[in-house]
């Protein structure tokens, strides 16, 4: 009788490693590495989030399912919240579903609108968990490359569109670039999108870090776009939400059914005490966010200040979103050579650029959202030591 090895499926193999897990697997052999690497806050939740979830062995409710789509309150909560910051009004031609992050909110949209074989449009350098999440779906990531200051060129994307195209995704304010789109720009990409009957895939996970004159600029907004537009959002960074897990979605009326097949699957819903929590932190709101943009902010421009200093051989665009910079270095080693080199021999961790599809050279996205301004000093100084050292 024939043996077969029990190896993983084709599809699987053909997904990137996650890079998270490798740079920490890396740290964890270098003890004393600060990590400029994974995209996370330095603060909490609020007070009044964990204040809910202490109370919770005698609430029955607690133990049991939720609804599929979220919980009625979390619902009504964040309807409000869509209204007041997003200019996003709910009716019937638009559904509302509570996810396990925003990630779950990215794969519940591509099994709710792609058959094996489709297209999905990146904007490149991309978030590195969409590209995987395609893939693992047996359809096909177009990478499309942005311009110098990682801004979006309408040109390019209308060319990378083919009769197997089914999605253009925009990530703003963008990880890993930290740039944020215009409003014309974003506009222009939906206008796109109803013209060539494709669906539009807003990430905006980061939607209230913005520093200096940056803008947000919600694409479900947009009048008439509710039946191809699809909006992700995420409690992980605004609230220091990351281990709990919620995050929402705001779909087109007739893929509700379908998300809803999706999520009952593969989560059934989201965890009950995250909720409540999430509750609790929304009633508090923007403000609580905004109340830590002034230090996240100082580490930004103490930063950026460093890398321009070595600007000879490091190029780095002037992000004003989210918390990252993506710098391109002028050195023959790929990304992932100079990370393992920065963690060994500097105690620094940055994750390679090659992960979001930046190839064509050696680029490094740093992040700098978790950092206090004690750690900040020397994780930069590290930084720039260590570059000097690798690349001078």
């Amino acid at each position: 009788m024939q043996k077969f090895p029990f190896t993983a499926s084709e599809r699987m193999l053909g997904v990137q490693s996650p890079v998270i897990s490798l740079i920490q697997d890396l740290i964890k052999k270098s003890p004393g590495t600060i990590s400029l690497g994974q995209g996370i806050v330095y603060y909490p939740p609020p007070r009044s989030a964990l204040d809910k979830i202490t109370p919770i062995t005698s609430a029955l409710d607690y133990h049991c399912y939720s609804e599929v789509d979220g919980i009625p309150q979390l619902k009504a909560t964040i309807s409000n919240k869509l209204a007041e910051d997003n200019n996003i009004h709910l009716h019937e031609n638009r559904s509302l579903v509570v996810t396990a992050g925003s990630n779950m909110g990215f794969m519940n949209a591509l099994m709710a609108i792609t058959d094996p074989g489709d297209e999905i449009i990146l904007l490149s350098p991309y978030y590195f968990n969409h590209e995987m999440a395609i893939k693992m779906l047996s359809c096909q990531p177009v990478a499309v490359k942005t311009d110098a200051n990682y801004q979006p060129c309408l040109e390019n994307i209308v060319s990378a569109i083919t009769d197997k195209t089914k999605a253009i995704v925009t990530v703003s304010p963008n990880n890993p670039t930290g740039m944020v789109y215009s409003k014309t720009t974003l506009r222009a990409i939906n206008h796109l999108c109803k013209e060539k009957g494709l669906y539009h895939i807003s990430d905006e996970a980061y939607e209230y870090f913005l520093f200096e004159d940056a803008e947000h600029f919600s694409v479900a907004s947009i009048s008439g776009s509710e039946p191809y537009t699809i909006a992700l959002y995420s409690m992980s960074k605004a609230y220091g939400f990351a281990g709990w897990r919620i995050g929402y979605m705001i779909i087109p009326e007739q893929l509700l059914l379908s998300v809803k097949k999706a999520q009952d699957t593969n989560l059934i819903c989201p965890t009950r005490i995250a909720q409540e929590a999430a509750v609790a932190s929304l009633e508090v709101g923007r403000p609580y966010t905004q109340s830590h943009l002034k230090q996240i902010d100082a580490v930004r421009s103490t930063l950026y200040s460093a890398l321009k200093s070595i600007d000879a051989f490091c190029k780095t665009p002037d992000s004003k979103g989210a918390f990252y910079f993506l710098i391109k270095l002028e050195t023959a080693l790929t990304g992932m050579q100079l990370a393992e080199q920065l963690i060994r021999e500097h105690k620094v961790a940055v994750i390679p650029g090659e992960t979001f599809g930046a190839t064509d050279g050696c680029y490094c996205r740093i992040a700098y959202g978790a950092l206090d301004k004690k750690t900040a000093e020397v994780g930069i100084k590290r930084l720039i030591t260590g570059l000097k050292h690798i690349i001078e």
